[in-house]
């Protein structure tokens, strides 16, 4: 499996203490060593970092843990591959054009033999989570438009998502650089920080922040992670089939679908709340 890291904040943040962590896990503290990837939206404008390696040994990621690249929005994935070669179009998190707007997707988990429909989009590796990712974009462009309200919006993903967990593992990141979306099929965690902030520590590295000195009294800043980062805060742990929408560190939408568990294929109903 593969680990995941998302931030939704409501003022430019970096992720350098969050990213620091995860790359731990690539290589080091953890298995993940088949590739690393990290998507910062600025604006419209989308900078993202790749590589096939593993984060632990990556110079490249060791310039993205020093500097401090600010954005509201920002995907991060460690690869351990289960699916499709270890090469860098297999590297998460994928990107694709929409609606005059960059979308960026990172899963974990297996749907195995997954194929994604004919449709303007294809996918350029050979792993289930790109081909899924393009069914979705190519659903979405047949259902809506780029007007489609937000909670319409969010029906259409939680539907989606929905019959895909049906077919395997499926936690997954989805954003357009605006708004975040996150799906449980099994295990994610998140953790929301605002004044008055206090100090963090790393689980996987010797390294302490001080949020307080960081941050503004406004400042109010998201992360969803696969696995809890940090040994000294409360973590909200995801419960299988719930969902979420964030939007500048807030959840603006949430529900809970039912998920099958290995036995259980039945289906379930979204719950929103706004």
């Amino acid at each position: 499996m593969c680990e995941l890291l998302a931030m939704s904040a409501n003022t430019p943040t970096d992720l350098c203490f969050s990213f620091t962590g995860l790359t731990r896990r690539g290589g080091d503290t953890g298995p993940h060593r088949d590739g690393w990837g990290v998507a910062f939206y600025e604006g419209k404008g989308v900078r993202v970092f790749l590589e096939s390696g593993a984060s632990a040994e990556s110079r490249i990621a060791e310039v993205v843990q020093t500097h401090p690249i600010k954005s509201e929005v920002a995907l991060c994935h460690i690869r351990q591959a289960n699916v499709g070669d270890v090469c860098l179009a297999n590297t998460h998190p994928f990107v694709r054009e929409l609606w005059g707007r960059y979308w960026s997707f990172a899963h974990n988990g297996q749907l195995q033999g997954f194929r994604a429909q004919p449709g303007v989009y294809q996918p350029v590796g050979d792993t289930d989570s790109e081909a899924l990712f393009c069914d979705l974009l190519n659903r979405l462009r047949d259902d809506g438009g780029p007007d489609l309200p937000v909670t319409a919006l969010s029906d259409c993903l939680v539907a989606y998502a929905t019959g895909y967990a049906r077919q395997g593992v499926l936690n997954l990141l989805l954003s357009n650089g605006d708004w975040l979306f996150t799906f449980c099929s099994t295990k994610m965690a998140s953790i929301t920080r605002r004044a008055p902030f206090g100090p963090a520590r790393l689980k996987d590295a010797d390294v302490t922040v001080d949020f307080e000195a960081e941050t503004t009294p406004n400042d109010i800043v998201s992360v969803i992670v696969t696995e809890p980062l940090t040994t000294d805060e409360q973590w909200d742990v995801y419960t299988p089939g719930e969902w979420r929408l964030w939007r500048q560190g807030e959840v603006k939408l949430r529900g809970r679908v039912q998920v099958p568990a290995q036995s259980d294929c039945s289906g379930g109903v979204s719950q929103r709340t706004l």
